[in-house]
């Protein structure tokens, strides 16, 4: 594991407020979401038996310390690995990721654990399917890891005595990376986000510079009428869907009308977000009491996070920006539209 999610581990898993508030304030509250999410169907499917998911690797690091041998953290950073898989999904990928995820199954699944981890083929069977299903996350969060844990076991003391204790779903990929003849030290390579194309960061722009040109054309041309209907149809839509959003994620009354308030402006300004106010307005007027920040990173379903008024707070920022985001197109289409 990295140092990150040791800590979180040594530490109960807590979220604190300014933590939370942190996460709203960075923009971060859907990766928190797609991070607690896995953890949730790791539960679901009982791979843990009952523990929390790393628990395993926890009480290796605390056998080692009393032994007193010396540990190392071997693994990427949580954060940087799942950004790397958020940035090479594909649009479909992602889709099918969350709508499994929100999808609530009736039917219980009994999984064999001690079949699963004594065949290395269902383990194998697993991963693939994985791959199939999302190659891009497939590829950051299976292949990219076995070369990164296996690279950071060679670079480990060579005359000294190694134990790696990884999950067993790593166990085939990191054998094949230690056993080929010369393998790449991609470490460094693998530890960095990939950086957002010009065109990429251009596309949140150009709505904007769109409005912005409608404004002054129909300024220069004189026509008062133009200008009110662009401003209300730009108003209207981002407000009822950002407000919309709000309330899919059962935001208080107080964040609907702070996301209905701010999208029509901060769809303007792409470095701000309607949901960075929604979700800041939730965390003040439904404050998440210490039970419910203890409690976030351990609940076991989705459902649950609607329940947790600190899954409320994430829930309403991130499905704020979704709306404001999709109110800003819908706008936008009805400009077009409208010429």
């Amino acid at each position: 594991m990295c140092k990150s999610r040791y800590d979180s581990l040594v530490s109960g898993r807590r979220l604190d407020k300014e933590g939370l508030l942190k996460v709203i304030k960075e923009g971060k509250a859907p990766l928190v979401l797609l991070q607690s999410l896995l953890a949730a169907e790791q539960r679901k499917l009982g791979l843990d038996e009952g523990q929390q998911p790393g628990a395993e690797l926890l009480e290796a690091v605390n056998i080692s310390e009393d032994l007193g041998l010396q540990v190392e953290l071997i693994d990427r950073d949580i954060q940087v690995t799942l950004r790397r898989a958020w940035r090479k999904m594909k649009f479909r990928e992602k889709f099918k990721i969350i709508f499994s995820m929100l999808g609530e199954d009736d039917d219980e699944v009994d999984v064999d654990l001690d079949e699963i981890l004594e065949s290395r083929d269902i383990l194998t069977d697993l991963m693939n399917e994985l791959k199939e299903f999302s190659p891009g996350a497939g590829e950051v969060l299976i292949d990219e890891r076995d070369e990164f844990l296996a690279q950071n076991i060679l670079n480990i003391d060579s005359n000294k005595r190694i134990l790696a204790v990884v999950g067993a779903g790593h166990l085939s990929g990191i054998e094949r990376y230690l056993s080929s003849n010369q393998p790449q030290n991609r470490i460094e390579e693998l530890s960095v986000v990939p950086k957002r194309s010009i065109v990429s960061k251009g596309i949140p722009w150009l709505i904007p510079l769109f409005v912005f040109g409608l404004f002054g054309f129909f300024l220069y041309q004189g026509s008062s009428v133009d200008i009110v209907e662009l401003f209300t149809v730009w108003t209207l839509a981002n407000a009822v869907l950002a407000a919309i959003g709000c309330i899919i994620a059962r935001g208080h009354i107080f964040a609907v009308l702070t996301a209905a308030l701010a999208s029509p402006i901060t769809s303007l300004n792409p470095t701000l977000a309607a949901g960075w106010f929604a979700g800041y307005v939730q965390l003040k007027v439904a404050e998440p009491t210490a039970e419910d920040l203890q409690q976030f990173l351990k609940l076991e379903s989705f459902g649950s996070f609607w329940s947790n008024k600190a899954g409320r707070v994430l829930l309403v920022t991130a499905l704020t920006n979704l709306g404001s985001m999709l109110g800003a197109w819908v706008a936008a289409a009805g400009l077009i539209g409208g010429i």
